[in-house]
């Protein structure tokens, strides 16, 4: 059985090669926690991405795919400061 540091520690690795997507946009992300029982990662974006109305597509179009093919566990990927529109319905 995996454990969540290994978890933790690969999601990190994945957002680590994403970067460079990031920065080309004059933004970055930033992990900040996974929570196991929902397979949710959490993320900050910064810089031109904050706030950027690209950014949910982003999110979901790369990150979050790149992260549930190199990793199992995740089931979604969230940023702080977007709203979620599973949470407006």
């Amino acid at each position: 059985m995996i454990t969540v540091d290994a978890i933790v520690s690969q999601i990190q690795e994945v957002l680590e090669q994403l970067q460079p997507y990031f920065l080309m946009h004059g933004g970055r992300i930033t992990f900040e926690r996974y929570e196991e029982s929902t397979g949710t990662v959490h993320v900050a974006l910064s810089g031109s991405c904050d706030g950027c109305p690209s950014s949910g597509y982003t999110l979901t179009l790369l990150v979050e795919a790149e992260l549930k093919k190199e990793v199992p566990q995740v089931m979604r990927v969230v940023a702080s400061g977007l709203r979620d529109e599973e949470d407006e319905e």
